[in-house]
């Protein structure tokens, strides 16, 4: 009895590393965000180290998903207040949004309803969030999930309010 004991508490302790491990976020505070490649909507190579030197919202999100669509109403009102603004320490703020679609036709509906006009939108298709290769590298579980990075490629907040978000870039405005 005693060695069935010992062997569940080695099993029990072995799953728990394992799953913190496997879900322990990537993206913590003041760690560098992983870089990757994808495609734009529009068919051109993107690479989000390209974009070192801005304020980068990682916006993961979905056109099935309601909390998303409730978000994007406030994402659509901080890049247009902040688009176009010049910052201390960044030449600017941009917006990467990835959509995890089953399908390639209903997010552009969304994204155009929503008033996504900005240039930097990816569409993944993804049966399940967690298989989007994206999705796995930024150990994003559900959606709306969002991720602000700083000039120096460096994640500054996950999932902080657009009340956070504001704060955050008029605290690093140019004087």
């Amino acid at each position: 009895m005693r060695k069935i004991f010992n062997l569940l508490i080695i099993v029990l302790v072995t799953a728990y590393l394992i799953f913190k491990f496997m879900w322990s976020p990537q993206h913590k505070t003041g760690s560098t965000a992983p870089d990757f490649k994808a495609e734009l909507i529009d068919g051109s190579a993107f690479e989000l180290s390209d974009l070192r030197g801005n304020y980068v919202l990682l916006d993961f999100w979905g056109s099935w998903c309601p909390p998303c669509r409730r978000d994007n109403i406030g994402l659509t009102k901080l890049y247009d207040e902040f688009k176009d603004k010049s910052f201390a320490t960044a030449k600017g703020f941009e917006i990467v949004s990835i959509a995890l679609e089953k399908n390639d036709k209903t997010w552009k509906k969304a994204a155009e309803k929503d008033g996504f006009n900005w240039p930097y939108q990816i569409v993944q298709k993804a049966k399940l969030v967690m298989t989007s290769p994206l999705a796995l590298k930024y150990n994003v579980t559900n959606l709306p999930s969002k991720f602000l990075i700083d000039p120096d490629g460096n994640v500054i907040g996950a999932n902080l309010s657009y009340e956070e978000l504001k704060k955050v870039l008029a605290e690093n405005l140019g004087k």
